[in-house]
């Protein structure tokens, strides 16, 4: 079986707001990295959809370590809080609907075939490739915030 290391990262301008992301796959030395934007989102989910997108790029099953800076998104798996909520019909402790359980169940199902762990790391911090996560999820946001020519006054 593949190892590959996927980094992802999402982030948000406003919460909710314009959001991106960003995920860099690596695969015996080889680097791909792949981004993208939704115009109306939240911080958490970008980054369960930078997760998303970057386990439908393999194309085989493979061992995969998640590296994300994701509290939200590591401890669903480390905390085992996805396998309470699925055995109490995607509700928390406190009876509550989970937030984002359509982008929940998506993930688990591009988990299905390969052998995944997650691995929580400082954000914003010394990681290099979390911080090129960063970058590709805020550029994103930059590149559709741009004021379009339309959008111009005129004079």
């Amino acid at each position: 079986m593949k190892k590959v290391d996927l980094y992802t990262d999402g982030a948000c301008s406003g919460n909710p707001g314009v959001g991106g992301w960003g995920a860099i796959l690596i695969y015996n030395g080889h680097e791909k990295e792949i981004s993208g934007y939704n115009k109306d989102t939240t911080n958490n989910r970008m980054e369960l959809f930078a997760v998303i997108q970057g386990l439908k790029q393999l194309n085989q099953p493979c061992e995969v370590t998640v590296y994300s800076d994701s509290a939200y998104v590591c401890n669903a798996f480390l905390e085992n809080w996805i396998t309470d909520w699925q055995a109490n019909n995607w509700r928390t402790k406190t009876k509550d609907k989970v937030k984002n359980d359509d982008l929940w169940k998506a993930l688990l199902m591009q988990m299905e075939g390969h052998k995944v762990s997650y691995v929580k790391v400082k954000g914003h911090a010394d990681n290099a490739y979390n911080n090129r996560c960063d970058k590709l999820a805020t550029g994103e946001i930059s590149k559709h915030n741009k004021p379009k020519e339309t959008d111009k006054p005129s004079g």
